[in-house]
């Protein structure tokens, strides 16, 4: 994604229950701007918009269930396992959804906002983010929390991390690192460290 934008932009990403909306949620309440990926990704498919009909042509009237919305775990069947399938479904909404973060980044009118992409460091695509801050913890804590989430057992919870990038991978691309295996409290005085970092470099960006 090729964005020109006014305000600096931090790239907040994470590994599965990581605590993404945890550090999310204390930057909003500090008033900093969200934009969520995750939530775009539905909204680009919701009822009568390109984003669906592209997928109705690509995939048939089969995704769809009885309200004409999208069924999520019908299309997921379909891609599951089919790395083609799923190429093409990332294809379709991959530029819908781009094109949607760089609307909401331009209207920005504080000086930082937050994007929210949990696959960032699986999408090399991210040179135009003027930072990117990693929600860390191990892999035993995940499993631990996608376990207790989402009663699941500890070997699926293992076989959706190894769907992502791994916790060094991640790393590699931060700028900065939150550590979220400590309390509430703490890691709120981390975020607010971060909120006026991050205040003082959009400072320097629009010199």
């Amino acid at each position: 994604m090729n964005l020109k934008h006014q305000c600096f932009t931090v790239g907040l990403t994470g590994g599965i229950a990581s605590g993404k909306s945890t550090v999310s949620d204390i930057f909003a309440e500090l008033g900093c701007p969200i934009i969520d990926a995750d939530i775009i990704a539905r909204e680009v498919v919701e009822p009568k918009t390109e984003g669906l009909k592209q997928l109705v042509k690509t995939f048939g009237t089969a995704i769809l269930n009885s309200h004409n919305e999208l069924d999520r775990k019908k299309l997921r069947k379909i891609v599951f396992n089919d790395e083609q399938k799923l190429a093409i479904l990332n294809s379709t909404l991959h530029p819908l959804i781009g094109k949607e973060i760089a609307n909401r980044v331009k209207n920005v009118k504080q000086d930082y906002c937050i994007v929210v992409i949990p696959l960032l460091c699986e999408n090399s695509n991210y040179q135009w983010l003027d930072r990117i801050l990693v929600v860390d913890v191990s892999e035993d804590t995940q499993i631990k929390r996608l376990t207790a989430r989402d009663h699941i057992t500890e070997e699926l919870a293992e076989k959706m991390l190894a769907s992502q990038c791994n916790r060094e991978q991640r790393l590699q691309i931060a700028d900065d690192v939150i550590n979220n295996e400590q309390d509430l409290s703490k890691l709120n005085k981390l975020v607010r460290t971060l909120d006026k970092l991050y205040k003082q470099l959009a400072i320097s960006y629009k010199k």
